[in-house]
C-alpha cells in the first residue's frame, strides 16, 4: 500500500471516531457518504472525493461553528490532498461549501433539507450565492462533481448505520492517486 494512502488511514483511526456537529462520527460520515456515491455509480475519483471530502476535519485540531467561526477545513484537506490525488478526487471537497452555498440560491428545498449544523456553518460561509458568484461557480470545472458531493455529504449523517469498512475504499484511493 502507498504511504498516503496509509497516512489517510491513520488520519481516520487517530480522529475518525470524532464528531463533528451531527450525529456522526468523522469516520462514519465518511463512509456513508462514500458508499452513496458508488450506489450512484461514481467515478473511482468521485467515490475518493466523497471518501475523503473532510479530511481537513482530520488533520488537526479546529475551531467550530458552534465557537463561531468556521475552521476552513475543506481548504486544508484539499491543499494536503492536492499533493497525491487527482484533481477530480480533490476538488469536489475542496468545493462543498461553494456548492452548499450555489443549492441554497437555486434550489429553495435545499435549504430546508440542512441540518441544524449545516445552517449554522452556512451563515458563516457567506449564506446563499448572490448572481454573480452562480455564475463564476458554474464556470468552475468540477461545479457538477461538487454538487453530487454536496448532496451526498449532507446525506449521509444517519446515526448507527450499518456500513462498509474504510478497506473497502482502498481500491477508490489507488485508482485516484497521481
Amino acid at each position: 500500500m502507498s504511504q498516503i494512502i496509509e497516512e489517510v488511514l491513520a488520519h481516520f483511526k487517530q480522529r475518525g471516531h470524532l464528531e463533528y456537529g451531527e450525529s456522526v462520527t468523522q469516520l462514519n460520515h465518511a463512509l456513508q457518504t462514500a458508499a452513496l456515491a458508488v450506489h450512484e455509480g461514481a467515478a473511482d475519483a468521485l467515490v475518493t472525493a466523497a471518501l475523503l471530502h473532510d479530511s481537513g476535519h482530520l488533520l488537526h485540531d479546529e475551531g467550530t461553528a458552534e465557537r463561531g467561526h468556521d475552521a476552513q477545513h475543506k481548504e486544508a484537506g484539499a491543499n494536503f490532498l492536492a499533493a497525491y490525488f487527482v484533481d477530480t478526487a480533490v476538488e469536489p471537497g475542496r468545493l462543498q461549501v461553494q456548492a452548499k452555498r450555489y443549492l441554497c440560491t437555486t434550489d429553495k428545498r435545499y435549504l430546508a433539507t440542512l441540518s441544524p449544523a449545516s445552517l449554522q456553518s452556512l451563515a458563516l460561509q457567506g449564506g446563499p450565492f448572490s448572481a454573480e458568484e452562480v455564475a463564476a461557480f458554474e464556470k468552475n470545472p468540477h461545479f457538477r462533481a461538487a454538487l453530487h458531493l454536496r448532496r451526498w455529504d449532507d446525506q449521509g449523517k444517519v446515526a448507527d448505520l450499518d456500513i462498509l469498512p474504510i478497506d473497502h475504499y482502498i481500491p477508490y484511493l489507488r485508482a485516484s492517486l497521481q
